[in-house]
């Protein structure tokens, strides 16, 4: 969120009062004299503050014994002021500065200096705190709003804890108060949102073509809400390895068992080697294929000699052993 900061009008409004003469905080002295020790006074179009307000040495240089005099209120910590040009030339009149903005689109833009508690340490924290109220590691949570981050002032402790927990478990939705830093500088940010279930699936790191064999190093974990995972997805990665797609499938996506098939070691209409085992002796012929065929899977097969068609089991590319008696009798016959 950037909060802007037009004109004194409309500060004064807003209940930002910039500190003017006559308006300073307390403790700033006005003189009436700007004495300038070096060099012409020159505008910074951009700053960096980590005080609470905001000085004419932020502002502008050489600003002589004026440089310490307080002039506004500072931007909250993480956010930025945009200063105009009207409300420049108005603080360097009224403190007697030898400055006045070369355009209406002459304007500084202060930042608040900040550190930054992520939403990650805070969602950390937040689970460990709904523990005790039953939920479990196989959870997660979500926030209700566009809850990012906590920004306090630079220097301060990066602390948090949490205050007015209360938790349904039958909904999973949760309410808190998230404290961040301590004494002065410390800000409260109340928050809402929802554990639900998780369940870890096998994705592709990256897309796989028809074709291609998956492999373990092609696959990682990712936690997806249990509610969002249809029954016919594939959850165990013993289920993917090996295998290939019948399309395409993009990364990061779930894999259904619909997706996938052991790869074809025999393909239809192709030539195969029938082989057939004796005691003590191996007999092998050749063939044609007339089904698409994984190892292990039986198929149909047509005898290259007599054209008869026997079931055989595909044990390897272009490879299918007679398994049964009738096939044995069948192939002695040839």
């Amino acid at each position: 969120m950037r909060r802007l900061l037009v004109p004194v009008i409309a500060m004064i409004a807003a209940g930002a009062q910039p500190v003017m003469a006559g308006n300073a905080l307390p403790g700033s002295d006005v003189p009436e004299i700007a004495q300038l020790e070096a060099g012409p006074i020159t505008l910074n179009d951009h700053v960096v503050v980590e005080d609470r307000v905001v000085r004419i040495g932020d502002l502008f240089n050489n600003a002589g014994d004026k440089a310490e005099t307080s002039v506004a209120y500072a931007p909250a910590p993480g956010e930025r002021a945009v200063f105009d040009a009207r409300w420049l030339y108005r603080v360097a009149h009224g403190y007697k500065l030898d400055w006045r903005p070369l355009s209406n689109m002459t304007q500084t833009v202060v930042e608040r200096a900040s550190i930054t508690i992520p939403r990650d340490e805070i969602k950390s924290q937040l689970l460990y705190e709904l523990a005790d109220r039953g939920v479990t590691e196989a959870m997660d949570i979500e926030f209700a709003s566009r809850f990012s981050e906590v920004h306090l002032p630079a220097g301060t402790a990066p602390v948090i804890s949490i205050e007015d927990l209360s938790y349904q478990e039958r909904t999973g939705r949760f309410s808190a108060v998230i404290v961040a830093g301590t004494g002065m500088d410390m800000t409260r940010v109340r928050t809402t949102g929802r554990a639900y279930r998780t369940v870890d699936v096998p994705v592709l790191k990256s897309r796989i073509l028809r074709g291609d064999l998956i492999r373990e190093a092609d696959l990682e974990w990712v936690k997806m809400k249990a509610d969002r995972v249809q029954p016919d997805v594939l959850v165990d990665m013993s289920d993917l390895i090996g295998k290939t797609p019948r399309r395409g499938i993009r990364a990061g996506y779930p894999i259904r068992g619909n997706d996938v098939s052991r790869p074809v070691l025999v393909e239809k209409n192709s030539l195969v080697t029938i082989i057939h085992h004796v005691p003590n002796m191996m007999l092998t012929a050749q063939g044609k294929a007339l089904q698409n065929g994984a190892d292990g899977d039986v198929v149909q097969i047509q005898n290259g000699r007599s054209n008869q068609v026997i079931e055989a089991e595909v044990i390897g590319p272009g490879r299918v052993a007679v398994r049964t008696l009738s096939q044995q009798l069948s192939m002695n016959a040839n």
